[in-house]
Parts: C-alpha cells; sequence; structure tokens
C-alpha cells in the first residue's frame, strides 16, 4: 500500500510525505452548465504533535479530520482535485484547536502551491494565459490574478553594473519603454514606462546614489543623440559606447539609397548595369573578405557564369560616385570588424563630401567620433541587448500585444529574470 501511494505522489508531484492513503478516482462535475470530467485524489494528512502551539503545554489529543478541496496542477489539461482529510488536534490545557498543515497548500487558498509554481515557470517561457490554463486546467483569470496580483516590481536592481546598455521598444499601443541592462552578465537592470529623458534622468537620480553613478565605467547605446546627454548627466564618469551594428547599418542604408538613386538616372532598364543594381544588390555588402574572385559561378539577376568580383565591377567601374559609396562602406566595415581605429579614423576625416546619402551617415560618424572610437577600443555592444528585446517581442507576438503596460512589464520581469 506505501508503495502505491509513493507511485501516485510521484506521479502528481506531491512531496509531503505526511499525506497517506492515496487513491484517484474519475468524476464529473457541472460547471456553467457544462459537464467536464476531472480527477479526484482522495488522501489524507497527519502526523504527530503533542505540544500546543498556543500556550506552549503537552496537552494535544487527536480531535477528527476535516476535509478540504484543493486545487492540483495537471500535466494533461484535466483539472485535478484534492479531496484531503487533515487531521485536527484539540488542547486539554487551553481547550484550542490546531490542525496539520502541508507545504503544498497555502492557508486559505484553494490553490496550492504547485499550481503557483507551474504558472510562474510557463510564464517565464512566454506561454500566454490561455495556454497556461488549458495546459494546467485552471481558468484565465485565476492565471492572471495569480501572476500580476501577487507579482512586486522592485523600484531599482540591488547593484548597479559597472557597464550597461540602453535601447528601447515599443510596449503598449505607440508608448515606447526603455529598457537597461549588465553588458557583461545580460540580465535586466531597469525597465522604465518611457523613454522621455525626464523619466529616465530622474529614475536614476532617485534610485541610486551619486557614489554608485560614478561606479559605472561604459554605457552602449545606438546613435540617439537624447540617450548621449542622458548619459552624460547621469553617469559622470562613463564612456560611451555607439554600437558596432548601428554603425555599420547607417552606412549600409546609406549605400542602398546611393545605388537606388544611380539606377533611377539609368535609361536603360534593361542593361547588365541595371540588373546588376538591381537584384544582385546584396553582393555590395558583403566584406571585402568574403568576395570571391576566382571561383567562376552563374549570377541570377545578370544571367551569366562570372565570379563575385566581377559583378560589382560591373557597377563600380561604371559608375563613380557609386564606387565612392562601395569603397567607403567598406572601409568602415573592415575597421568596425578588425577593431582598427586608424582605418576608422583616415575614413571619416578623409571622406569628401560628394551629394549623397552618404555625407549623412559620415557626418553623423564625425559627431560621433569619440564614441565610434569606443566601438572599437571596448569590446561592448548592444547585441545582448537586441536578443533581450527579441525575447520581449516574442512575448508580445503571442500575446497578441498587451493593453495593460504594468502586466506587460511583469511578464517581461519574469522572463529576464
Amino acid at each position: 500500500m506505501m508503495s502505491q501511494d509513493n507511485s501516485i505522489l510521484c506521479a502528481l508531484d506531491i512531496k509531503d510525505n505526511n499525506i497517506k492513503n492515496v487513491s484517484v478516482k474519475d468524476a464529473k462535475i457541472k460547471k456553467r452548465g457544462v459537464i467536464k470530467h476531472i480527477k479526484i485524489v482522495n488522501a489524507e494528512l497527519s502526523y504527530s504533535l503533542h505540544r500546543c502551539p498556543q500556550c506552549g503545554m503537552n496537552t494535544l489529543v487527536k480531535n477528527g479530520k476535516r476535509t478540504t478541496n484543493a486545487r492540483l496542477a495537471s500535466f494533461n489539461g484535466i483539472e485535478y482535485h484534492l479531496v484531503l482529510k487533515k487531521q485536527r488536534f484539540l488542547c486539554r490545557n487551553c481547550g484550542s484547536t490546531c490542525g496539520a498543515h502541508s507545504d503544498l497548500l497555502i492557508k486559505n487558498h484553494t490553490m496550492t502551491k504547485q499550481i503557483k509554481n507551474r504558472i510562474f515557470s510557463m510564464a517565464k517561457e512566454s506561454f500566454t494565459l490561455s495556454s497556461i490554463a488549458k495546459i494546467i486546467g485552471i481558468s484565465a483569470n485565476t492565471v492572471s490574478r495569480i501572476l500580476y496580483s501577487n507579482t512586486k516590481i522592485p523600484t531599482r536592481c540591488v547593484h548597479l553594473p559597472e557597464n550597461l546598455c540602453f535601447d528601447e521598444f515599443r510596449s503598449v499601443k505607440n508608448i515606447f519603454t526603455f529598457i537597461a541592462i549588465d553588458a557583461d552578465t545580460h540580465r535586466l537592470v531597469e525597465l522604465i514606462r518611457n523613454r522621455l529623458s525626464k523619466t529616465i534622468t530622474e529614475h536614476f537620480i532617485n534610485s541610486y546614489s551619486l557614489s554608485e553613478r560614478q561606479a559605472v565605467k561604459t554605457v552602449s547605446i545606438d546613435l540617439n543623440a537624447n540617450y548621449q546627454l542622458v548619459v552624460h548627466r547621469i553617469f559622470p564618469n562613463a564612456r560611451i559606447v555607439v554600437d558596432r551594428f548601428h554603425i555599420v547599418q547607417l552606412c549600409s542604408r546609406a549605400l542602398d539609397q546611393v545605388r537606388i538613386n544611380s539606377l533611377k538616372k539609368l535609361p536603360d532598364k534593361k542593361s547588365r548595369i541595371y540588373k546588376a543594381m538591381k537584384s544582385d544588390w546584396r553582393l555590395y555588402h558583403l566584406p571585402e573578405e568574403d568576395v570571391d574572385d576566382t571561383h567562376i559561378k552563374f549570377i541570377v539577376g545578370i544571367n551569366e557564369f562570372m565570379t563575385i568580383q566581377n559583378a560589382i565591377d560591373i557597377a563600380t567601374d561604371e559608375i563613380p560616385i557609386f564606387k565612392e559609396a562601395y569603397d567607403t562602406y567598406q572601409s568602415i566595415q573592415r575597421s568596425i570588424r578588425y577593431h582598427d581605429i586608424d582605418l576608422l579614423q583616415e575614413t571619416i576625416s578623409g571622406y569628401k563630401r560628394n551629394g549623397t546619402a552618404m555625407d549623412t551617415a559620415i557626418t553623423t560618424l564625425r559627431k560621433n567620433k569619440n564614441y565610434v572610437k569606443n566601438s572599437c577600443l571596448l569590446p561592448y555592444s548592444n547585441g545582448p541587448l537586441e536578443g533581450t528585446i527579441g525575447k520581449i517581442k516574442k512575448l508580445k507576438r503571442n500575446s497578441y500585444g498587451f493593453r495593460n503596460l504594468e502586466h506587460f512589464i511583469k511578464r517581461i520581469k519574469l522572463i529576464c529574470a
């Protein structure tokens, strides 16, 4: 009998050894006019207790049993009801009564800790409320109440890291929420409801002391000028690092704009140059080290056999202004890839304006020259933060968006905890 009890308790993931005489049976209940098939788990909770918790005297005696009904977490979507007979005790000295208690149960609640733990573990994996409710066998309102009503959001992190990453993401409707993570451990540091400079500044100044903020060494950001002012205001000793991806992306978009403007000026839409620049645009974004100039292959856009280098040369040899933009892009990409500060400085300083979109890109890099140099000197970037934002977007996509910002922030904290 004991081995059977242990098998049932193990299957139901109940670890309290004081629960005995376990049996399971099928039952039907009518809920809101619908007949549901459930599992009834009958068991008894009893153990030896002699000292009264009220008066402290060794005068407790057994005084019958009390039946309670609690909900267990399901592993197949069927509701599991635990009908537990709990031992009662009577004190002969003071007349008070008490009952046996299990760590599985929550006082004055029908939901067990098992359900609560299962809900939080599934919420961390970006499950929706309806999915959690269906798998565990409870209502979506119960899941919402456990997740949102009993979850407290800390006002600040315990320790402010030395290296931070800043960015924002679209949260609820048209609101952009500010996010900061630890650049070393990739753990969530701050989640502020909007991205206004005033809100971010006030939050950090009010939540962290000056000594804590002075200990911050680096902050990785994109090319957002507002964040630069915020960083200087909050962290006096921090060095700003512009994310390497955003530097390359800025020049990449400028190269595409020069290519598109050059295509519009070509009179013959069926020429080899037009086909090379229109269909095989991805070739111009390849790093020079990855451009093959020896092996001949079929180039689909041009419909000819040639090397990748030959396909690139078709446009760069005929359109000088596009060649200048292409060479500038390759130099920026190479300097970022190999952390070549000299090449980066030479490219930015030696660039000559030619009336294309690349002028704006290089001007932006010149304004942020020191921060761009830090991206080559230091190993930090916003890559880990983009991964965290990817998890947030997955949660938002699975849940078809959120209407309540507080609920969204609580779910994000669970995922990034």
